[in-house]
């Protein structure tokens, strides 16, 4: 079952997410050849997720041929049958060099309260391998006790 007795589908993903640092992300290339790959990420409000990526990494790649990338957000360590999970569907994109700033205090703020060091702007643009990358949620779901989908937004 995904979420508690006690908590609405929102909660439930609140949770979750919270309780985890990494997700499952789903792309493929332009000729819809599937890749996934697990992601240290930050999240904002439900419908953005921010991580770090090489570009020349296969998923950054896929993202810059097709923006539609899935999400899952679980705890692979409990049982089976206790499991709970995000399912998000999304577009994705390499943040802009202009948008970098407020993406960047996203992501920022997961590093420190996870302690880990903070990114700045010169880690992940100019001749840094590196680069922040943004989904925009569509759908967000968790699952019932029946494992059927549940809106969260």
């Amino acid at each position: 079952m995904t979420f508690r007795p006690d908590e609405s589908p929102t909660e439930a993903a609140r949770r979750i997410i919270d309780e985890n640092s990494y997700a499952t992300l789903a792309t493929a290339d332009v000729d819809g050849r599937p890749w996934v790959t697990p992601v240290w990420f930050a999240e904002r409000g439900l419908r953005q997720y921010v991580w770090v990526s090489r570009t020349t990494r296969r998923h950054s790649q896929n993202v810059a041929q097709r923006a539609e990338i899935a999400l899952a957000v679980f705890d692979s360590t409990v049982q089976v049958g206790s499991a709970s999970a995000v399912y998000v569907e999304a577009a994705a994109a390499q943040v802009p060099d202009h948008e970098l700033a407020a993406a960047l205090a996203v992501f920022n703020a997961k590093c420190e309260a996870s302690g880990l060091s903070t990114w700045d702007e010169s880690k992940v643009s100019g001749d840094s391998p590196h680069r922040l990358y943004l989904a925009t949620a569509s759908q967000v779901w968790v699952l019932d006790e029946h494992e059927n989908r549940v809106p969260v937004l």
